[in-house]
């Protein structure tokens, strides 16, 4: 098996994190994997904001909760770095775009022993009056609407295992 089959058949999402910080050399070339995602007529409808401030981070894990309505959760598992992935929604693809940057950030992580996990809601988060005060603050054009967010760190524990349905394949 290659080993791009390989990261694509073994990663997993991972929800345990060490408190350090990603390395620079590493964070840059996962975000490059990312910027190389394909696009709907290369139009490029997606926007990363990189996230390592602890103050930062909280913030958006507790604005994350809020739309679960559970304060008393860390839906970012302790992540020290959250990629906020944005897409301009005047595009027809943004969610699409947004998606396949999404899986390029998780993919390439793995890949270098970082851990990765999707977490929903961000679409939820940048509708909302601060969310949008927010897009204001990072310059980000009233268009843009949240796709995800990607926690990355360095993994703590193991990996889950994980079983697929007999029938998630069909031929016709």
């Amino acid at each position: 098996m290659n080993e791009t089959v390989k990261t694509l058949t073994s990663r997993r999402s991972m929800r345990h994190f060490k408190k350090e910080q990603l390395l620079e050399n590493e964070l840059q070339e996962v975000l490059q994997a990312a910027v190389n995602a394909p696009t709907g007529g290369n139009r490029q409808s997606a926007l990363m904001v990189v996230v390592q401030d602890e103050k930062m981070v909280r913030k958006l894990s507790a604005m994350n909760a809020a739309v679960l309505g559970k304060t008393d959760i860390d839906p970012f598992y302790g992540a020290p770095t959250v990629v906020v992935v944005l897409a301009d929604t005047q595009i027809p693809t943004w969610k699409e775009d947004g998606s396949l940057v999404l899986g390029n950030l998780m993919n390439a992580a793995y890949s270098m022993g970082i851990g990765s996990c999707w977490i929903h809601r961000a679409y939820q988060v940048f509708e909302s009056e601060e969310g949008k005060a927010l897009l204001k603050e990072w310059g980000i054009p009233e268009t843009y609407a949240g796709v995800g967010h990607c926690i990355l760190g360095y993994a703590d524990g193991e990996e889950r295992e994980i079983t697929h349905r007999a029938d998630y394949i069909r031929r016709v």
